[in-house]
């Protein structure tokens, strides 16, 4: 086997020597032995070179230790509390068939209590680059692992943040989809109704190609959703930055002025609505959910002598939520949808809301003096995003120098319930490339290729190709139609021979392409949206716009949009143009669009599904 097809030994051999060199055991509560890595690696290999289909073969994997892994006792940061799975939680699972191999399952705040990356009794996660620093928690060992180069991505879970806070602190990506998109069947819940699996990675590229990966097969996506923003997005984000030190609310209004640059629209609103549910969490009703999952444990370990095994500061939350009365529960449950409402007519007319992630980076002697204290105010910017099903990205954007000295900064953009698209979109215009991390593994990151397609499409979210010649291309005055559906530009496209192009007489001006034996490869561009928004463009048509079948150069199928024969008729021939673009320019016509006619047939495509082109 050549030294290409051993990626994954090769890989596995630099991450076991850097877990030696950045000597951190905090990090890990088990890591596989050195000769069932080797082995498995070679079995990857193998199985790539065989031309199986393995996107993620030669990535290492991190999985932390709420989330079962076949072999590995799932402790949850508490011994004694688990047992060794059968097999891998559904989202391991989906990963390692993709090719990762899994190092091993790694430290957390017990029972994901907490966002600080302390409450453990396997010690605390430290900070990758200041010791003395938190790493941020609950996913406090699979943020630092990926943070410092022992593995390409590692598995998290969030519920009140602990997928965003650790994220922002070690400067790497973390992406919190819309609950249910990625199955919690065998993972350890903290609080069941607003439990999510999530991602790290260093950038957002292999973040996504993980996620589309991990996701699927649980909550199903609606017919409407939106796989993309549109080209000048409209963002909110806080009119105040509350529990944020002078030096970090200077930093994050530098950032909403580099995303205005980019074009943009931002403007502030009020977060209170926001602020408030986040405060349920942990102050209200709600957090009964906590001892739901574990409080029966915990109790039992405190009355049978082994609370030595129990972080104190979780023990007392999960404690002190077994005594909350049901009706208090169910208050602050209808309080919540009712700040739900509230918040979402706050977003009305934006596509997302862009917040800081963590508000600041505590010292461990800050945490332990005030353990509950510090551990609220890091959630500030994350508690209310689970509790209002929001999807969410965390995304480095950069450093900022306060009082103690140079800390990462990060970015969270907060996109409506399955519109992890639309979220992903804008994170990719704040994302900046991070410091450099102490990059001991070698080969680490190298197949941070960007996905072709958003991940939701690949997590199974229903889309439908629209090919399109005139108006509705990028830039031109009637994307936007597009666009405030979500439709993702998959490209430019040629469409067969079999085409010729008219100039319209109409406003805005449009062509009509007509099928004929005389045709020629027209240029167009192929747009991805979902089945809804296709049908709302065929309710909508205006005379004389139909929709129909289009058949490109590569022999695939796709929709497009047709105009009537006697529309078509009366237009200019332009085909030798070829690019209705191209006739624009060379004749300062106003901006165009589309029609597309077939003398023969012209019948409406049916029983459009994902993935016909």
């Amino acid at each position: 086997m050549t030294a290409l097809k051993r990626a994954t030994v090769e890989r596995v051999h630099a991450a076991l020597e850097a877990v030696d060199a950045v000597d951190r055991p905090e990090i890990w509560i088990h890591l596989r032995g050195r000769d069932e890595l080797l082995a498995e690696a070679a079995r990857i290999d193998a199985a790539a070179a065989a031309g199986e289909d393995l996107p993620l073969a030669g990535l290492l994997l991190a999985v932390k230790n709420n989330v079962d892994v076949a072999g590995l006792i799932t402790t949850a940061a508490c011994p004694g509390f688990g047992e060794e799975p059968a097999q891998d939680a559904v989202p391991v699972a989906k990963l390692r068939a993709a090719g990762a191999l899994v190092l091993g399952a790694t430290n957390l705040d017990q029972f994901a209590t907490g966002l600080v990356g302390t409450r453990s009794p396997y010690g605390a996660v430290r900070d990758s680059r200041r010791p003395d620093r938190i790493s941020g928690g609950s996913s406090s060992g699979s943020a630092v692992a990926v943070a410092l180069g022992l593995v390409d991505l590692a598995v998290g879970t969030d519920t009140a943040g602990s997928g965003r806070i650790p994220a922002a602190l070690q400067g790497i990506v973390g992406i919190k989809p819309t609950l249910g998109v990625v199955s919690t069947v065998g993972v350890v819940p903290a609080c069941r109704s607003w439990d999510t699996a999530t991602i790290f990675a260093r950038d957002l590229a292999t973040a996504e190609l993980a996620m589309g990966i991990m996701a699927g097969n649980g909550r199903t996506w609606p017919a409407d959703v939106k796989v993309a923003a549109p080209s000048t997005p409209r963002v909110a984000y806080p009119a105040a930055l509350p529990a944020l030190p002078d030096a970090w609310a200077s930093a994050f209004q530098a950032r909403i002025e580099r995303l205005r640059s980019t074009g943009v629209v931002a403007e502030p609103v009020e977060l209170d609505v926001f602020l408030e549910a986040a405060r349920l969490l942990y102050d209200g009703g709600l957090v009964a959910e906590r001892y739901a999952a574990v409080g029966r444990f915990v109790d039992a370990a405190q009355t049978g002598g082994v609370s030595a095994t129990l972080d104190p500061t979780v023990a007392g939350i999960v404690g002190a939520a077994g005594t909350v009365p049901a009706h208090q529960y169910v208050a602050d449950t209808a309080s919540l949808e009712h700040l739900k409402q509230e918040a979402m007519l706050r977003l009305d007319g934006f596509d997302a809301l862009v917040v800081p992630t963590a508000p600041f980076h505590p010292t461990l002697a800050e945490v332990a003096a005030d353990p509950v204290g510090v551990n609220s105010r890091m959630g500030t910017y994350t508690n209310f995003c689970n509790l209002f099903d929001l999807s969410a990205v965390a995304v480095p954007a950069g450093t900022v120098i306060d009082s103690g000295g140079m800390s990462q900064f990060g970015l969270t953009v907060v996109a409506r319930t399955f519109e992890d698209g639309v979220a992903a979109d804008i994170a990719r215009r704040i994302e900046l490339t991070p410091e450099k991390p102490k990059q001991f593994a070698a080969g680490a990151a190298a197949k941070s290729t960007a996905p072709r397609l958003p991940w939701p499409i690949a997590a199974g979210a229903a889309v439908v190709p629209l090919v399109v010649v005139g108006a509705h291309r990028k830039g031109q005055p009637l994307v936007a139609e597009l666009e405030r559906h979500g439709a993702f530009w998959d490209g430019t496209v040629t469409t067969a021979a079999q085409y010729r192009m008219v100039a319209l007489e109409t406003t805005p001006a449009k062509p009509g392409v007509i099928r004929s034996a005389r045709g020629a490869e027209l240029v167009a561009e192929r747009w991805l949206l979902s089945p809804a928004a296709l049908g709302s463009f065929l309710a909508e048509l205006p005379d004389p716009m139909l929709l129909g079948s289009i058949t490109l150069v590569d022999g695939s199928k796709a929709v497009g949009f047709a105009c009537d024969a006697v529309a078509a008729a009366d237009g200019r021939d332009i085909t030798e143009y070829r690019d209705w673009i191209k006739y624009q320019e060379e004749h300062s016509a106003a901006p165009g669009g589309q029609g597309l006619w077939r003398e023969a047939g012209g019948a409406l495509l049916t029983g459009l599904r994902r993935g016909q082109h």
